[in-house]
């Protein structure tokens, strides 16, 4: 399947070009798991395709300019498919989601791995599900059942404790640290909001207004990234930065952001747990990081968290159809 069927795919899948909103509905409920988990798998190259790329281009640049390719996209897309313009309060809406995951996570995440090794970036980033967790409760007005947050809090601790161990340890935080945790924060905000938004845009077509709104400040990044150092870098460097645009900045969103509006939220954002397991093993294949069986024992360990509070919420949500479906018979 070429790339074009593919966006024709989730473009006819989910189109809002007739109607203002239309909600993302699923006969099968495990659909938002399978979604989200698409989108994880293409994130969880990221941190690694990222430390790549600054070995040659500059952070900014990289920053800066991943936004600009995935804006090229997404206008041909909103074109070609003559999508309506979002209304009213939707638009501010989008610009808290283009902070978050167009601006803040790529500038801060790619400014921090200059000096801070791929697996390390992984521990910080391991805290993401449980900050999407609280940003989609908080947001969405969820309320997942205690057993999910022990669940979901044991999968955090059990990843960072995974990540830590193979960065190194945590050590004291510097500004690396600190621009993670911000990058951090950034994503969580962007992914509850455009989570809500997707349910009523659509999932391509949020991440695809949001990185419209950014576009005028991105390419003026880019320009001041270029006026200042020149971009250069070898075949991978340029092919890591072209994956962090096409992929990770534009069509990953289509599979995150619909398994989000599909939901539930709370639930579907746990499975971003695999993602530090899955980084470290990518960065092991391409940074040439050994891989040993404390790493897929970890791996097996987080995964088996994760699959745990995605069980109970099930069954929370299971339990609750069938109460209401008892007391409409």
């Amino acid at each position: 399947m070429t790339i074009l069927e593919l966006l024709s795919l989730f473009m006819s899948d989910n189109s809002s070009a007739t109607l203002p909103t239309r909600p993302v509905v699923s006969d099968a409920p495990q659909a938002g798991l399978w979604w989200g988990l698409l989108g994880v798998a293409a994130f969880s190259l990221t941190v690694p395709f990222t430390r790549v790329a600054v070995d040659g281009l500059s952070p900014l640049f990289i920053g800066s300019g991943r936004a600009v390719v995935a804006a090229v996209l997404a206008i041909a897309c909103l074109v070609v498919s003559r999508q309506i313009l979002p209304q009213g309060r939707q638009w501010p809406r989008l610009a808290l989601v283009g902070g978050g995951v167009v601006v803040g996570f790529p500038l801060l995440t790619s400014f921090a791995l200059t000096t801070a090794p791929a697996s390390h970036g992984a521990v910080v980033i391991a805290v993401l599900p449980a900050a999407t967790a609280v940003m989609t409760v908080l947001r969405g007005h969820e309320r997942p059942p205690t057993a999910f947050w022990a669940a979901a809090g044991a999968g955090a601790a059990a990843a960072l404790v995974f990540a830590s161990a193979q960065g190194g340890g945590w050590g004291s935080l510097h500004w690396a640290d600190l621009m993670l945790f911000g990058a951090v924060m950034a994503a969580a905000v962007g992914y509850a909001e455009g989570g809500l938004l997707a349910r009523e845009l659509g999932a391509w077509q949020t991440v695809s207004w949001a990185l419209v709104i950014c576009a005028p400040l991105m390419v003026g990044l880019t320009v001041v990234s270029a006026a200042q150092e020149t971009p250069h870098g070898t075949p991978q460097q340029w092919a890591s930065f072209a994956y962090l645009g096409v992929v990770s900045m534009f069509l990953g969103f289509f599979a995150w952001y619909r398994g989000l509006a599909i939901g539930p939220m709370a639930q579907v954002s746990q499975v971003q747990l695999v993602q530090p397991v899955l980084s470290i093993v990518w960065a092991g294949l391409l940074l040439n990081e050994h891989l040993t069986w404390a790493t897929i024992v970890g791996g097996l360990v987080v995964v088996l968290f994760a699959g745990s509070a995605i069980r109970v919420r099930l069954g929370d949500r299971s339990g609750a159809e069938r109460r209401v479906a008892r007391v409409h018979l």
